[in-house]
């Protein structure tokens, strides 16, 4: 089998990425500080070891959205793209919304965190574990 590889941009295409091989994980997150960055009810995440991630074409701006993370977007369309925590080093946190083939396996999410802050209305992916998020580091 062939070794995935995701690309992806922005809306307006400056900021591209390419990320190579399988996430080490894929997730829903439910969080309110995810929503409230990409102003969605609930955010999909591949998650890439750094080594395995990089940005390409226009670099994005980066916001420390809190003491432990920081998140990056297009400077030119605004179009959220990762999030960084200290408490999870050496990951880069893909929105998988901008990738360009949505419907690679390899990005499906395979579970939820944060469910706890889940907007009772949503119900997506209903037959995925509900765990509580990954062991820091």
């Amino acid at each position: 089998m062939a070794t995935p590889e995701t690309t992806g941009h922005c809306l307006c295409g400056r900021v591209r990425y390419r990320a190579i091989g399988q996430p080490k994980l894929r997730i829903y997150c439910h969080c309110e500080s995810c929503r409230r960055a990409t102003g969605t009810p609930v955010t999909a995440y591949a998650i890439f070891l750094n080594e395995n991630f990089q940005f390409e074409g226009e670099r994005p701006s980066r916001y420390k959205s809190s003491a432990h993370v920081t998140r990056t977007f297009c400077p030119n369309c605004g179009t959220p793209l990762t999030y960084e925590t200290t408490e999870w080093p050496g990951e880069t946190h893909l929105l998988v919304g901008s990738a360009d083939d949505l419907a690679a396996a390899h990005l499906a999410p395979e579970r939820h965190a944060f469910d706890n802050e889940r907007i009772s209305w949503v119900d997506i992916g209903h037959d995925l574990p509900r765990k509580p998020p990954p062991p820091k580091g």
